[in-house]
């Protein structure tokens, strides 16, 4: 199975939030739809951001480097060629 950091971007106020999931589109839904009380507030959300890692415990120590990281490293990483993100956009 595999696992996915992920980076969504609020149209609201352009913050960004990072987390990881097995399904990055579906969760992307549930942060649309207000099932997270973290982002909930800041609807619509963006995915920008997708990488795949082989293990959930990949994906959790990943998810909390990335937590850590400025806005300048986070759209450096958005523009890398390892993002992911047009697989999970359905272009």
């Amino acid at each position: 199975m595999a696992y996915y950091v992920y980076i969504i971007q609020s149209a609201k106020d352009m913050s960004y939030y990072k987390g990881y999931s097995c399904d990055p589109v579906i969760r992307l839904q549930q942060h649309n739809n207000r099932e997270s009380s973290y982002t909930s507030g800041k609807c619509p959300w963006k995915l920008v951001y997708v990488e795949e890692l082989g293990s959930k415990k990949e994906a959790l120590i990943r998810e909390k480097n990335l937590k850590k990281a400025t806005r300048e490293r986070i759209e450096a990483l958005i523009n890398h060629p390892k993002n992911i993100v047009e697989r999970f956009l359905g272009n």
